[in-house]
């Protein structure tokens, strides 16, 4: 019997149907401020599929309604876009824009729920997480849209790209605040290496292209690999309806870094750019992973560690120092700081990769160097840690004033629960007992209810 790739087991294991459940367990007490859903979204093939790749999977969201200090309800739906029903991705006539996974991150822009997928288009769904259908800005939006957009809390524009690996490998693209306009242009320089995450600041747009890159020969439906014959380069786009023109770029050393925690602009006009980065054997051992293959061997500095990139504009040169000796991912800040200068970061640490080590939440106070650890014990897997500022706090001189909230999966109950955490300590201010074990789920947001109509 061939044994199940590692994305269909353990914390991973998807769930076969979709479910409703009202009136949530509480222990503790839920702070009124946290009146919106958390949403999550991940990978969840349907039963008797095997992607061929993590990424392959069919997007599933998972949702938790909070209103009034009451956990109103869980619900899970698959994304119904045209791959759930097996339409394929490439066409004879290209690639099907629609034909998305949707299945990385669900944000909310412009009032509308955004499931989404770097290779598509996003999906709009409904408060109650059904499906819409596909959303591209009234025809507006004829390329891919990243699986991590950036909304600048100053402006509320959304900023996001798309990346391709057949010309042209880079588009950025602006949204306004009400999802209505758009304005894209093409990036100059860029090239086919895969650019998953980028960053932005209050005067620039900031592009990571590491040395992983196209690769025909790649099979799993994902086509890329790394090449030591690709350098790291940092691409810097100037805000603005001109900024292609005065696009720069700068070489780095060889490595790829998945998500970015942010950027900004330091005292002395320089950008630094701060996220988890790994090497060759890091990125091999984590691919390894996701198509099914054996060799899961742990090696030395083998894992993604937390790396500040400081790009002098005035010299040309790049500044890149590892900060941290954590095996780190999933890095988060407090949103309202994106783009501008932070001084708590947030990231999931991994001594393993099939949840059953001491896995733990991290908090960086970049200010003094210091790091706390909340470890959650074997079995555990907590999610990706998404801030909410408290009533009043989460500013600029009270950045940590706020809430963490994580999804954590118990191997050992075969349950999950949601952790509501103070996020100046870590410690615990509410549990919601949750009516599954929820699937070890990518990226998510918290929604408050202000931001929807008809919540």
């Amino acid at each position: 019997m061939t044994a199940k790739p590692p994305y269909l087991t353990g914390h991973y294991t998807p769930v076969a149907d979709e479910i409703t459940a009202t009136g949530l367990t509480v222990e503790g007490t839920l702070p009124p401020e946290l009146t919106g859903r958390l949403i999550r979204n991940s990978h969840n093939p349907r039963p008797g599929i095997t992607p061929t790749h993590w990424f392959k999977g069919s997007g599933m969201v998972h949702g938790i309604r909070l209103r009034d200090g009451r956990a109103e309800w869980y619900r899970n739906r698959w994304v119904h876009t045209p791959a759930l029903d097996g339409a394929p991705y490439l066409t004879e006539h290209g690639p099907d824009l629609t034909a998305s996974t949707a299945g990385t991150h669900v944000i909310e822009h412009g009032g509308r729920l955004l499931a989404l997928s770097e290779a598509a288009l996003p999906f709009e769904l409904t408060p109650e997480l059904e499906t819409v259908g596909a959303f591209d800005w009234e025809g507006r939006l004829t390329s891919a849209m990243t699986a991590h957009p950036k909304e600048d809390p100053a402006t509320g524009e959304l900023h996001f790209f798309a990346s391709s690996p057949l010309p042209p490998y880079l588009v950025h693209h602006v949204s306004s605040p009400d999802g209505k306009e758009l304005r894209s242009q093409e990036v100059p320089g860029a090239t086919a290496a895969l650019k998953h995450d980028f960053a932005l600041t209050e005067r620039y747009v900031v592009f990571l292209e590491g040395s992983v890159t196209f690769d025909p020969a790649e099979h799993s439906g994902i086509p890329y690999g790394w090449s030591d014959d690709r350098p790291g380069r940092i691409g810097v786009l100037p805000r603005g309806a001109d900024g292609a023109r005065r696009v720069r770029w700068f070489d780095v050393a060889p490595g790829y870094a998945m998500h970015l925690a942010n950027a900004y602009e330091d005292a002395d006009g320089r950008i630094v750019v701060e996220g988890p980065s790994v090497g060759r054997r890091g990125w091999q051992r984590s691919w390894n992973w996701w198509v099914g293959a054996p060799d899961r061997g742990a090696e030395p500095n083998s894992g993604a560690y937390a790396t500040r990139w400081t790009v002098d504009l005035a010299t040309g040169r790049v500044a890149e120092e590892r900060t941290d000796d954590l095996v780190v991912e999933f890095p988060t800040i407090n949103d309202a700081r994106t783009g501008r200068h932070h001084r708590y970061q947030y990231a999931l640490s991994f001594p393993d990769d099939l949840g059953i080590g001491n896995h733990a939440l991290v908090k960086y106070d970049r200010a003094t160097g210091a790091r706390r650890l909340r470890p959650f014990g074997n079995g555990q897997l907590p999610s990706e840690a998404v801030f909410v500022p408290a009533a009043g706090g989460g500013d600029a001189g009270d950045e940590d004033a706020g809430y963490l909230l994580t999804v954590v999966g118990d191997l050992n109950a075969d349950a999950s629960r949601l952790l509501v955490l103070d996020a100046s300590d870590l410690g615990t201010v509410a549990t919601v007992h949750l009516p599954r074990r929820v699937p070890a789920m990518i990226h998510g947001s918290w929604i408050p209810d202000a931001a929807l109509a008809g919540s």
